[in-house]
């Protein structure tokens, strides 16, 4: 107790023995933990609103470039499947070299492709800025990793969701964002192929002003950063192999990516489509598109959060079954509003169950990494980045399907994809931790403890060396997921 005590005052919030925070108070910027949090949803929020700042200027650009539809669907594909591997890469680097060194280095290495889009000339060029800028949106992954590492198991969910959807909240915001500064440059007295181009130069400058933050003022740990916690031996420096080993061959992990690629993946597809959708099915200006297109994604203020938020309220009565079974019904019930939203015909009655399916789709993401990080606590940031590559993969399959080319039409695309968001849902069913069980399944009738399961990732030298006592600490911290 006297350990806790000198630990609660040395930061502003009550921590457990990792020096994670118990508590969130969404309205603070104490170092580290909710500067931490700031940060982190800031600086992914700059890299939203640059990835998809084109989608609402769609009907200029594709005027000026003489983009086909095939033209747009490919453009859009690629800037969410350049995010694929990134977020896997994104998950490695936070394992080794920290979240606050890993998130600031891409955002600043690719903020120089959203600059570029201004000079695009061509579709094919057009495209490559698109799968560049895309880079930026395995921030995501940082993003998760250091709440993971900055918030225990009793908030965890809450501020992974938070800073999430807040962040996500800038695939809304720059749908207003970007008409607004096209209009007030073309006011001015740009010709409308000239305002779009000019326009892209603000979220370039957002974008790397939050990358100099983020390294400034973020701290990667509660004790410190990787490189001087490496250097005083509270850390150990772990190896690639071992890590990655260990994400792989976690089966949760892999389950956990499929079904994060139909909430995340299908968020991402929407904000591709939905202004265009609008814009041509119901022939509503671009201002008007772009605003209805704003409101899915804006819904992230509060329904991804929301998501998380429900995650760690189940918990704390049905443990780790609660948090899944809540993933399960909020998915699927997103998956039948998805279905719905292909079948309604009339603009009032589309834009009311876009709404509703975007709080369900977006919380479904939210209580996706209310699991997450309890599936592994030596290969957190891959597992993260398996599961966040997941959902651009599901969103890079999507459109390649229902939305590249003439195929399908744009409403029928959206049927199909509801479909498909029930059918890849169903495998959480077979997600099972032994020591608090599945969503069909108690805990393991061989009495398998929390230290059970994460000692399971450290052999016997590394034991006798120490290298496990931060997992150690994680699974006392994590017993509260048996639930009352």
């Amino acid at each position: 107790m006297e350990l806790e005590s000198n630990a609660d005052r040395m930061f502003a919030l009550p921590v457990d023995s990792e020096h994670k925070a118990n508590e969130f108070r969404v309205y603070s910027a104490s170092a580290p933990h909710m500067r931490s949090f700031h940060l982190s949803w800031v600086s992914f929020f700059a890299c939203f609103v640059s990835t998809f700042a084109a989608p609402p200027l769609l009907p200029i650009i594709r005027d000026n470039l003489d983009l086909t539809a095939t033209d747009i669907g490919n453009a859009g594909i690629a800037a969410v499947s350049g995010a694929v591997f990134a977020r896997i890469a994104m998950g490695t680097a936070c394992d080794l070299f920290g979240p606050r060194l890993a998130s600031s280095a891409l955002i600043l290495l690719t903020a120089p492709a959203v600059s570029l889009t201004a000079i695009s000339n061509s579709a094919i060029s057009f495209l490559l800025v698109r799968f560049f800028t895309g880079f930026s949106l395995a921030t995501f992954v940082s993003t998760q990793f250091w709440m993971s590492s900055m918030f225990s198991a009793k908030v965890v969910g809450t501020a992974n969701g938070i800073a999430g959807g807040w962040g996500n909240l800038g695939g809304g915001a720059t749908q207003l964002i970007m008409p607004l500064i096209f209009s007030l440059i073309h006011k001015i007295g740009a010709t409308e192929f000239t305002a779009w181009r000019i326009a892209f130069f603000i979220p370039a400058l957002f974008q790397a002003l939050s990358a100099y933050a983020v390294f400034f003022l973020g701290q990667d740990m509660p004790d410190g950063n990787y490189a001087q916690l490496h250097k005083s031996g509270e850390k150990h420096k772990d190896n690639i192999s071992d890590v990655l080993y260990h994400a792989i061959t976690n089966y949760r992990g892999w389950i956990l990516a499929l079904t994060y690629g139909y909430c995340f993946g299908v968020e991402l597809t929407v904000d591709n489509i939905i202004a265009q959708y609008f814009f041509d099915r119901f022939h509503v200006n671009l201002h008007t598109a772009g605003i209805i297109a704003a409101s899915f994604g804006l819904a992230n203020l509060f329904s991804r959060p929301g998501g998380g938020i429900l995650s760690d309220i189940v918990a704390k009565r049905f443990g780790m079954r609660g948090r899944l079974w809540a993933l399960w019904i909020v998915q699927t019930i997103g998956g039948l509003l998805c279905v719905l939203l292909g079948k309604v015909e009339s603009l009032s009655g589309s834009i009311v169950v876009m709404l509703v399916f975007s709080v369900f789709c977006q919380a479904a993401c939210g209580l996706t990494f209310g699991v997450v990080p309890f599936v592994s606590r030596r290969s957190l940031g891959i597992i993260s980045g398996m599961t966040g590559g997941g959902g651009n993969v599901g969103a890079v399959i999507t459109q390649v399907i229902f939305f590249r080319g003439t195929r399908y039409s744009t409403e029928t695309g959206i049927t199909y994809m509801g479909i498909m968001i029930i059918c890849c849902t169903l495998p959480i069913l077979f997600i099972y931790f032994p020591q608090w069980g599945g969503m069909c399944y108690g805990p393991s009738s061989k009495g398998l403890t929390e230290e059970d399961y994460y000692m399971k990732e450290w052999s016997l030298t590394e034991k006798e060396n120490g290298f496990h006592q931060a997992s150690m600490k994680f699974a006392g911290n994590s017993t509260s997921e048996r639930g009352n």
